[in-house]
């Protein structure tokens, strides 16, 4: 089903190995030597499909494609509903440099790529309807990314690791604000992301009510004093300005979550990370929570420059966005994710990496990177809760490669 050269060549081989293949062509634009190829190991083209195919490789469009599909295609697309699609280098339908949708699309078990990931490989919602992608390496010379992806290496080669005469100051301190006695779980799971062991020393300062609990559950855990970092908004309801005000009076780099965000204008051009999921980013942005799901990059990139600062924005794909970068999308994780608390214990983990000295880019893509690979372990294929994450976080280090000349 397709006019592309790459999905007739395909057909081609195929049919040389002895498969019965058939191409449905959509467009009078075909790919001559492609068909020529087809044709002549022995694949017929019709101009409909009578049976049901048991593979079905999606070549409609190519890369430079935009959405939306024509008629032609969408009626093809129902005609083959159920049958395995394998896409060609994107799935047809998806806009390509965007992970954004508008209206019908092929939903692919498989995309077989070539060269590089594209942006709606990674991107939601477009990625959600990439399948298992496969790349092929075919030796291009690459532009620099517009979106990039963290890989274990990456994330060993920004990990900070204590040299062998480090102490707990030297390897940074982390303070905490969060929680409160409505929400005092939230200020518990922010420090425990944030004693994950990344940074020297947690403090935390805050409701006596969660300094209780945090004193049971963490001992190592200090009360007020010098830090490298704060860690502000989970849980604070009405308190979270004022204590977002407390911490900016230290003048150091800050993760700022949940109630908090109501008052990002006041950490505009400071070094900070933002840390919204597609609710907070809209009522941020001013615009409809259904236009943040469907545009998560570019509404991401917009509240960067808005800001003038590092932006994470929560989700199945979380984003990092940041003036002048690409955007870094965070490929790890497990749909288990989605559990309360799950987010203050990764607001604590990114805080831990800027207290140890990295920026709040890095730190923003590592902190998401290692919260993902960290909530997969502890998940084992099953339900996870946001404690279980953090626990997992000391292993998942663990299994980092260990970068070179270190």
């Amino acid at each position: 089903m397709t006019t592309a050269g790459d999905a007739l060549h395909a057909g081609a081989l195929l049919a040389r190995r002895g498969a019965y293949v058939e191409a449905w062509l959509l467009s009078s634009k075909v790919h001559a030597a492609g068909l020529e190829a087809l044709r002549a190991a022995g694949g017929r083209v019709v101009d409909r499909i009578l049976w049901q195919p048991d593979v079905v490789v999606d070549g409609i469009v190519g890369i430079g494609g935009r959405p939306p599909l024509r008629a032609e295609a969408v009626e093809a697309l129902q005609l083959v509903h159920g049958a395995p699609v394998v896409a060609v280098d994107t799935p047809s339908g998806v806009d390509v440099d965007t992970g954004e949708l508008a209206g019908p699309r092929v939903t692919a078990d498989l995309t077989v790529t070539f060269g590089t990931h594209k942006p709606a490989h990674l991107v939601d919602p477009a990625a959600e309807h990439a399948g298992a992608v496969h790349l092929v390496d075919i030796g291009l010379d690459l532009p620099a990314p517009a979106v990039e992806a963290l890989q274990p290496a990456d994330v060993a080669a920004l990990l900070p690791r204590p040299p062998a005469q480090a102490h707990k100051y030297t390897r940074g301190v982390v303070g905490v604000r969060a929680g409160s006695a409505t929400y005092p779980g939230a200020g518990l799971l922010s420090v425990a992301g944030a004693a994950c062991g990344l940074a020297g020393m947690v403090r935390y300062v805050g409701d006596d009510e969660v300094l209780d609990l945090v004193r049971a559950a963490h001992p190592e855990v200090v009360g007020a004093g010098r830090v490298q970092a704060w860690v502000v908004g989970s849980g604070s309801a009405d308190g979270a300005e004022g204590t977002l005000r407390e911490a900016l009076a230290d003048d150091v780099p800050l993760v700022v979550d949940a109630d908090a965000l109501a008052s990002a204008d006041l950490v505009s051009g400071r070094p900070a990370v933002l840390t919204p999921h597609a609710g907070e980013l809209a009522a941020m942005l001013d615009v409809p929570r259904s236009e943040v799901e469907a545009r998560p990059l570019h509404h991401v990139r917009a509240a960067a420059e808005r800001h003038r600062t590092t932006v994470l924005l929560k989700g199945r794909r979380t984003l990092v966005a940041e003036p002048g970068r690409p955007a870094r999308v965070t490929t790890s994780g497990t749909p288990w994710l989605a559990t309360a608390g799950a987010g203050d214990v990764l607001g604590g983990v990114v805080g831990a990496l800027l207290a140890a000295g990295l920026p709040p880019y890095d730190a923003a893509s590592a902190g998401s990177w290692l919260h993902g690979v960290a909530a997969t372990l502890a998940s084992r294929g099953g339900p996870v809760v946001a404690g279980d994450v953090a626990r997992a976080l000391p292993a998942v280090v663990g299994t980092l490669p260990q970068p070179r000349g270190r």
